[in-house]
Formats: C-alpha cells, sequence, structure tokens
C-alpha cells in the first residue's frame, strides 16, 4: 500500500490547516491511520491515531482539543483538521497505518506502523 501526504504549507500563528493522507489500498477499511510528526533535531512524536472504524480516536496531549483526526473509507483518505496552529506544530507530518485486528484499535506506538507515507511540511509563522 501507499500513503501520500499532502496539504502542508506555511501558516499563520492561531491559523488553521488540513492535511490529507491518501490510500492506494481497497483493505484501507481494515487499516488503523496515524499521524506523527518531526520536527528539525527532534525524534519523531505521535500526533493523532483513529480506528478502522473511525469511531475511536487518540491524541497526544499537545494537540488535544486544537487537532481532529478523521476518515472517510470510501475515499480511502484520512485527514488531520488542526486549528489554533502554534510555531511548536511547525514539522514534518507523516500518516502511518497498520492493520486493525479489531474495529476500535488504535495506537500511539511507533513501532505498531508497518507502512507510512512522505511527509508533508506544516510551518506555522510567529
Amino acid at each position: 500500500v501507499q500513503l501520500q501526504a499532502s496539504g502542508g504549507g506555511l501558516v499563520q500563528t492561531g491559523g488553521s490547516l488540513r492535511i490529507s493522507c491518501a490510500a492506494s489500498r481497497c483493505t484501507f477499511t481494515t487499516d488503523v491511520i496515524g499521524w506523527f510528526r518531526q520536527a528539525p533535531g527532534k525524534e519523531r512524536e505521535f500526533v493523532a491515531s483513529i480506528s478502522r472504524s473511525g469511531v475511536v480516536t487518540y491524541y497526544a496531549d499537545s494537540v488535544k482539543g486544537r487537532f481532529t483526526i478523521s476518515r472517510d473509507n470510501a475515499r480511502t483518505t484520512a485527514y488531520l483538521q488542526m486549528n489554533s496552529l502554534k510555531p511548536e506544530d511547525t514539522a514534518v507530518y507523516y500518516c502511518a497505518a497498520f492493520y486493525g485486528r479489531l474495529p476500535q484499535i488504535t495506537s500511539q506506538d511507533t513501532k505498531k506502523y508497518d507502512r507510512w507515507g512522505q511527509g508533508t511540511q506544516v510551518t506555522v509563522s510567529s
């Protein structure tokens, strides 16, 4: 499967951006999708994940209440809506996937994800 992240760009502090992750796989509906980010000089960190059913979501504390993860299984696409952006949100954002054995499974563990897309740059200016 291929994952294609897109929609990144430059936005001012307090602004919003929605990034997308398009999957070229008909079994997208059984994949858990996660978003991760990596800032220069820092390790990759978990941002958000969504179960294959779309019912269960999980967020890093740093983005809770500002970011929303969603998915459209018919379009095999996942989204990350980012509001109230801060300069510290600046990073390359990656989407990733793994097979979700049960509908409610999600994970923040990088090691569980076995498929990764290329990143999309998000830059928040102060």
